[in-house]
C-alpha cells in the first residue's frame, strides 16, 4: 500500500451525507448481520487518519465529455472534499479492447493514436471538477502492458465462460446467437485487475457497469486484498428528461459549451429533472438538497429560482462565477418580462378568465387556457399537446404542466402582472389584470 499522509476526518454521518447522495446501490449491502461496509471503512480511514483509496476509471473512447459523464467525476471530488485518496483512471490499455456493449455488434476498438488524444482531452476537461494537485491520474496501460501471456492465463482461469454469460449484454447475444468475440471476456476481466494494481478500497461506476465492478472484488480476493466496496450511481437523463443524455440524441450538455449556452440549456428542464441534476451535478449535501426542495414545495422558493440558482452553481463550476452572472444576465434580458415586453405583443388577460382552481401556488394559471387567450393556441386540445412535445415556455422557461406559478418577484409587484409566453416560434407578453381580491389571493397561495 502506498505511504499516505495521515489525516483528520470528519464524522462518518456527515462523510456518508455527502458521498452516497445519488447512489443507486453499495456493494456489499448494509444487513442486519453485517455492518454497512462503506461506513466501516470510512470509520477505520478515521480512526488511522489513513485516507482510502477511490478510484473510477474512464475509457477515453470520445474526444468530448457531457455533464452525464461528470457524475463519476464529481463523486471523485466528494471524496477529495473529505481527504481521502481519489485516482483518476484513464484507461488507455482497456481501450484497445472496447467495453463490450448492448447491441449486436463488437465494439471497434480504438487505435493507440486515437486513445492518446482522447485521454489529453478528458485531463483537460477532468480538473474542471477535481483538484489537479490532489489527484492521481494514472493509466492502467501501467500494468497491463507489462503483464506476460503466462500472467494473462492465470487471470482467466479465475472465471468461467458460464460466469462471463452472466453478463447481461453477453447472455442476450449468446441467446440471440450473435456473435461474441473471445477478448470481450478479457475486459471485465483487465478492469478487475486494475482494483489489484491501485489496491482500491472503493470504486466508483455507473449502474450499467455492475458486472465488471464485481471483477475487482473477486480478484481482490484472489490476490489476498480486502475487497473494495463499490459505489454505483445511475445514468443521468439527457434534456428531454427522458433518454440518458448522449451528444448523439441532441440532448447534451457539453463541458464545453460556451457559458451562455450551457445556462440556457439547463433552465430549459423540467421540475423534476431539476432535482436530479441538484442530486448529482452539484456538491450540496443530500440534506440541503431536501431542504431546498422542501422550501419550493412549502412556497418559500418559487422553482424558477430553484433552478436559476441550478443553472448559476453548474455554469460556475465549469466556467467562473463571473461569467456565470453574465450568462444569467443575458438569458434573464432574452427570456424574462424586462427584455420582452418592449418586443412582443401586449394581450391584457383578466386573471378570472385563466385562475386555476388547483391550489397551489405552481399551479395559479391554467396554461392551455392562457395560450388560447392570447391567440396562441386555437384550442385547448392544441395547447395541451404542444404543452406535451416540449414547444411551450413561459419566462423562458419549457412547460409540460397544466399550470404555471407566476414567480414570487412578479407578485410583489402591482397588476397588471406581465408574462412573456411562447409556442414555437410566436410568442406574446400576457398582462394579467386582477381585482385586489384576486390579487390577495394570489399572495396568499404563493406564501403557502
Amino acid at each position: 500500500m502506498p505511504t499516505e499522509t495521515k489525516h483528520t476526518f470528519a464524522p462518518v454521518a456527515d462523510q456518508l451525507d455527502l458521498i452516497t447522495k445519488g447512489a443507486a446501490e453499495i456493494i456489499p449491502p448494509a444487513a442486519a448481520s453485517a455492518p454497512d461496509a462503506l461506513a466501516a471503512r470510512l470509520e477505520e480511514s478515521r480512526k488511522t487518519g489513513i485516507p482510502l483509496r477511490i478510484k473510477a476509471g474512464f475509457d477515453p473512447t470520445a474526444p468530448d465529455l457531457h455533464l452525464g459523464h461528470t457524475v463519476l467525476m464529481r463523486k471523485l471530488k466528494h471524496f477529495q472534499q473529505l481527504g481521502h485518496t481519489v485516482i483518476f483512471l484513464i484507461g488507455d490499455g482497456t481501450a484497445l479492447i472496447g467495453d463490450p456493449t448492448g447491441k449486436d455488434v463488437t465494439r471497434k476498438p480504438l487505435t493507440r493514436e486515437e486513445i492518446a488524444a482522447n485521454a489529453k482531452t478528458y485531463q483537460d476537461q477532468v480538473f474542471k471538477i477535481l483538484d489537479r494537485e490532489k489527484t492521481e491520474v494514472r493509466f492502467n496501460s501501467e500494468w497491463l502492458d507489462k503483464l506476460s501471456y503466462y500472467d494473462l492465463v492465470k487471470l482467466m482461469a479465475q472465471f468461467t465462460v458460464s460466469q462471463m454469460l452472466e453478463r447481461e449484454m453477453f447472455h442476450k447475444r449468446f441467446q440471440d446467437e450473435q456473435p461474441i468475440a473471445l477478448h470481450e471476456f478479457v475486459y471485465p476481466i483487465a478492469q478487475g485487475y486494475d482494483s489489484v494494481a491501485l489496491e482500491s478500497d472503493v470504486e466508483l461506476g455507473g449502474t450499467d457497469q455492475k458486472f465488471n465492478l464485481m471483477r475487482g472484488r473477486d480478484l481482490q480476493k484472489h490476490f489476498g486484498q480486502k475487497p473494495q466496496v463499490i459505489l454505483m450511481t445511475p445514468i443521468l437523463e439527457g434534456l428531454d428528461g427522458v433518454q440518458k443524455m448522449s451528444k448523439s440524441l441532441g440532448n447534451a450538455i457539453g463541458v464545453n459549451d460556451p457559458a451562455s449556452e450551457m445556462y440556457g440549456k439547463l433552465m430549459s428542464i423540467n421540475d423534476d429533472l431539476m432535482w436530479k441534476y441538484y442530486t448529482f451535478l452539484t456538491d450540496l449535501k443530500q440534506s440541503e438538497i431536501d431542504a431546498l426542495h422542501a422550501d419550493v414545495s412549502a412556497g418559500k422558493l418559487h422553482p424558477m429560482q430553484a433552478k436559476k440558482n441550478l443553472a448559476h452553481s453548474i455554469t460556475a463550476d465549469f466556467h467562473s462565477p463571473a461569467e456565470a452572472d453574465h450568462a444569467a444576465e443575458s438569458w434573464a434580458t432574452q427570456f424574462q418580462q424586462k427584455g420582452v415586453a418592449d418586443n412582443l405583443e401586449e394581450v391584457e388577460v383578466p386573471f378570472s378568465e385563466i385562475e386555476s382552481p388547483m391550489l397551489s401556488s405552481t399551479n395559479l394559471i391554467r396554461l392551455a387556457t392562457l395560450l388560447v387567450r392570447l391567440g396562441l393556441a386555437s384550442s385547448n386540445g392544441e395547447a395541451t399537446r404542444k404543452m406535451n412535445e416540449g414547444a411551450v415556455s413561459v419566462e423562458g422557461l419549457k412547460q409540460r404542466g397544466p399550470g404555471y406559478g407566476i414567480d414570487n418577484e412578479l407578485l410583489t409587484s402591482k397588476p397588471p402582472i406581465k408574462i412573456s409566453v411562447r409556442l414555437g416560434k410566436r410568442a406574446k407578453v400576457a398582462a394579467i389584470t386582477m381585482t385586489d381580491e384576486e390579487y390577495a389571493r394570489c399572495l396568499k397561495r404563493a406564501q403557502r
